[in-house]
């Protein structure tokens, strides 16, 4: 692919987003990392953020925060929701729709990485992919709709590790029953989520359904507490290693990617974005490489036919 990063030689920066009022952004994850810069920076142009939290309290200590940073006349929603739990997620979904007249981007952040253990969500799904990938799943579903209705965008924040684990959906084992590891189940996660969203495209064209716009990025490798939330002790030995080297870089240059391709006019969706710099860890922002196995349309159209009948939610394409 043209490796040229078409936003120069700095990349993308949100200094190329433009005043926001009367646009709404749904976020899923924002108490912290990524999250939280996404929507502060959306809330700073004068959008109004729909922010989708486990923890209430959380949620409720991430406003306060913001607007004390911003103002209090931000425009800022809290809905509690666990990605985890489906009936969680579908509840959340509903409220969403009696709250907000439109969609301009839902923003699908949130995640668990490198659980130390198997562990087996309320719907019987390994946890990773049960948040990772089912979650947003429903979610984007029950949502689609109203973003169809107000040509809005999708937004997956994969993650590198869809290329550092298994790189297959194992279909014959999806809940790691036999040889579970902590980061062969979030490269699986991951790689789902991002798998998806490729076949999403493929479904909207199928169906001449242009105005909905779905895109895939990563945040590289950025200072969050991910790792420390949910990951292994040497993983997180080994990350807050990295965090003193070069190899990382700051919470909101994470978030880059996903206030792209979330606000980012003609931007295409074929394109895989995120840091460009060193093993696309840190760097401008922009496209570059997807490996070939994320685009495996025969597994991707599988995982979606099992998803749809996993979740007993189907979407309106």
């Amino acid at each position: 692919m043209n490796t040229t990063n078409p936003f120069g030689k700095k990349g993308w920066t949100p200094d190329r987003i433009k005043d926001l009022s009367g646009k709404t952004f749904v976020i899923t994850g924002t108490t912290s990392g990524t999250g939280f810069e996404a929507a502060r920076i959306l809330l700073s142009k004068n959008a109004r953020v729909v922010m989708l939290n486990r923890n209430p309290q959380k949620a409720s200590d991430t406003t306060a925060q913001l607007k004390k940073i911003l103002g209090n006349r931000i425009d800022v929603i809290n809905i509690t929701m666990d990605l985890g739990v489906q009936a969680s997620v579908k509840k959340a979904a509903t409220e969403v729709l009696e709250k907000v007249g439109r969609i301009d981007a839902l923003m699908c952040n949130g995640a668990i990485a490198q659980v130390p253990k198997q562990q087996i969500t309320k719907d019987g799904w390994e946890s990773q992919m049960g948040v990772n990938f089912f979650g947003h799943f429903t979610l984007q579903a029950l949502l689609f709709p109203l973003i169809e209705k107000s040509n809005g965008r999708i937004v997956t924040v994969g993650s590198l590790g869809y290329d550092m684990g298994i790189k297959a959906i194992k279909f014959d084992d999806l809940n790691w029953d036999k040889d579970y590891t902590p980061n062969d189940a979030y490269s699986q996660s991951k790689l789902a989520q991002i798998m998806t969203l490729y076949e999403l495209q493929d479904r909207l064209a199928a169906a001449g359904k242009m105005g909905v716009k779905a895109y895939a990025c990563h945040p590289g490798s950025s200072r969050t507490s991910l790792i420390s939330t949910s990951g292994s002790f040497m993983m997180k030995m080994i990350f807050g290693l990295m965090k003193l080297s070069p190899l990382t870089q700051p919470a909101e240059n994470g978030a880059y990617p996903e206030l792209m391709c979330a606000t980012e006019p003609e931007l295409d969706q074929s394109a895989f974005y995120g840091p460009t710099g060193r093993s696309n860890w840190v760097g401008p922002v922009g496209p570059h490489e997807l490996k070939p196995h994320a685009k495996d349309k025969v597994a991707a159209n599988k995982l979606w036919e099992l998803a749809e009948k996993e979740t007993g939610v189907s979407w309106n394409v």
